[in-house]
């Protein structure tokens, strides 16, 4: 039965099957939701509801719901299930996925919900576990589809369809040798294309794309993108086929990514979201701002010193909060442009002289348009010819300066093995304030006397 309903009328339709009962009309409006929208209803439908609701949808409806909620409503909905279902669930939810959910759980929850579990099921979570955080061992799911390379094509397709479930987001059959190790990769494709008494040897593609079991996610997500594939397979050092990352899981895993550097960007601090209280939102931006207060004094120094070039020129003061503004917006330009190149591709000496090579002109062109406009602006703001030489060729050079420091900054960090998301952009935005301070109130001083 296609639903044509809205979002909220489907909701009120999910409601009144629940009010009256009508388990078989719940029923075929879950079977036309997808996992994500089955967790949309839960979540919107009243509290009194929610028990129903569990108890009409099947065991594969649960964990696919599962699958769409936060650690929070997770524990909610084990709760509501029992032991009896919840432990079903859990047995077959994907192994990367529990072991995410059970991470984060105290110590004895997580004992208690592994120990209801299948052994063998339990075991294969637990190994997962076993892996560092954000390694594609721990974003592998080790519950796969393999094949041996003797096999028949015609076996291959018989043990494929025994195991369809383990291979309902695959486009690929790795094959392995008699000690387990990871030797060729057949498609789908291939499997149709052949004769049913091929031997897969045959077929299959002996180079094969991979990544070791502690390699870092980001590893993990650039080979998905650089070869376009759906899956990737996950070795130990020995070699050893040990799991298969899906494209959904590399997803999560470059919003995720993107959402941390975004935080290391602008400096805001680390678990902050719409639901964050304000005490604790502000507790975990304050490091970065505090240092930044004080660098920032730097700046007040700086004018400080130079208070004789501005009671000489009183309008210089007034263009003071474009270039340092100008100055630290290109900077942040840069940053966001280099760390966003760093994600999608290693870069080479070669590669790195030209991006820095390249971001040099793009700072000459844009403070050379910058400061021709700035020169006519003050001209015909203040009367005042040389007090606009001062302005447009003060805004040359820092942006000129404010774009390499961005260029370089995350370059030297990326070098030195540190994250260059870290190179934030408060911090270089106050470090080219600073720079532009000094260069425009060190060139006012030095024509000081045709100003005056």
């Amino acid at each position: 039965m296609p639903i044509t309903m809205t979002e909220n009328e489907l909701t009120l339709a999910v409601i009144q099957t629940l009010k009256e009962g009508r388990r078989k009309a719940f029923q075929e409006l879950m079977e036309e939701l997808q996992p994500y929208d089955m967790a949309w209803q839960y979540k919107e439908i009243p509290e009194k509801h929610r028990y129903k609701f569990l108890a009409y949808m099947t065991i594969e409806e649960l964990t696919d719901l599962m699958g769409e909620l936060d650690q929070d409503d997770q524990l909610d909905v084990l709760d509501r299930l029992g032991a009896k279902r919840s432990t079903k669930v859990l047995d077959l939810m994907e192994n990367d996925e529990l072991a995410s959910f059970l991470t984060d759980l105290e110590p004895e929850k997580m004992k208690e919900l592994l120990g209801d579990m299948k052994r063998e099921e339990s075991q294969m979570v637990q190994d997962i576990m076993n892996y560092p955080p954000e390694t594609a061992g721990r974003l592998m799911n080790n519950r796969f589809v393999w094949i041996k390379k003797h096999y028949t094509i015609g076996e291959a397709v018989d043990k494929l369809k025994e195991f369809a479930e383990l291979a309902e987001y695959l486009n690929y059959l790795y094959v392995i040798d008699e000690e387990r190790k990871l030797v060729g990769v057949v498609s789908y494709r291939d499997l149709l294309l052949a004769e049913a008494d091929e031997k897969i040897e045959d077929v299959m593609y002996g180079r094969v794309v991979k990544v070791e079991v502690t390699e870092d996610q980001e590893e993990a997500a650039k080979l998905i993108s650089r070869y376009d594939f759906v899956s990737l397979p996950v070795v130990k050092e020995d070699n050893t086929l040990a799991g298969v990352i899906t494209v959904d899981d590399i997803i999560d895993v470059v919003i995720q990514e993107a959402n941390e550097d975004i935080e290391r960007l602008s400096a805001s601090g680390k678990d902050i979201d719409f639901s964050t209280k304000p005490l604790v939102a502000a507790y975990r931006r304050l490091p970065w701002l505090i240092i930044l207060l004080f660098v920032g004094l730097v700046s007040g120094g700086i004018i400080s010193g130079f208070e004789g070039t501005l009671d000489a020129v009183v309008a210089l003061a007034f263009f003071m909060p474009m270039i340092a503004g100008m100055t630290g917006n290109t900077g942040t330009q840069s940053l966001a442009v280099v760390v966003r190149g760093l994600v999608q591709e290693d870069l080479t000496f070669k590669q790195t002289a030209r991006l820095i090579l390249r971001e040099f002109w793009v700072g000459i062109l844009i403070g050379i348009t910058c400061g021709i406009l700035i020169t006519f602006v003050a001209f015909f703001w203040q009367g005042d010819l040389q007090l606009g030489l001062v302005v447009g060729s003060s805004l040359l050079l820092t942006l000129i300066i404010g774009t390499l420091a961005g260029t370089i900054i995350p370059l030297i960090l990326y070098k030195l093995n540190v994250d260059p998301a870290i190179a934030s952009g408060p911090l270089i935005t106050t470090i080219n304030d600073i720079l532009s301070l000094l260069i425009y109130f060190g060139i006012a001083t030095t024509f000081l006397i045709n100003l005056s």
